[in-house]
């Protein structure tokens, strides 16, 4: 698993950042990206994917330990959808 100090480091070798500032750039393009979809906006990165947000409505569920019907809440879940070039390489090709 790749992580955000990971990611921070490997753009810090490759463009001669400090690794702070790396951290500081990657988790300010994470807060811009979740403040766009919070706000229901699509975000498009070419050749990498789109980020955006999904309404889930309100559905009946059963409590697994009980069997009893409970009602599951509405709620808003964030979707990715990768480029082609993403799912071609992912893919081998």
């Amino acid at each position: 698993m790749t992580t955000t100090s990971d990611l921070a480091e490997q753009l810090s070798n490759t463009h001669g950042l400090a690794k702070a500032d790396a951290r500081k750039v990657i988790d300010a393009i994470l807060a811009n990206i979740t403040a766009a979809v919070a706000t229901g906006e699509e975000v498009s990165l070419n050749g990498f994917g789109k980020f955006k947000l999904k309404d889930t409505p309100e559905r009946q569920g059963r409590n697994p330990s009980t069997g009893e019907a409970i009602t599951i809440a509405a709620s808003r879940k964030l979707t990715f959808a990768p480029a082609k070039a993403v799912r071609d390489r992912m893919n081998g090709k």
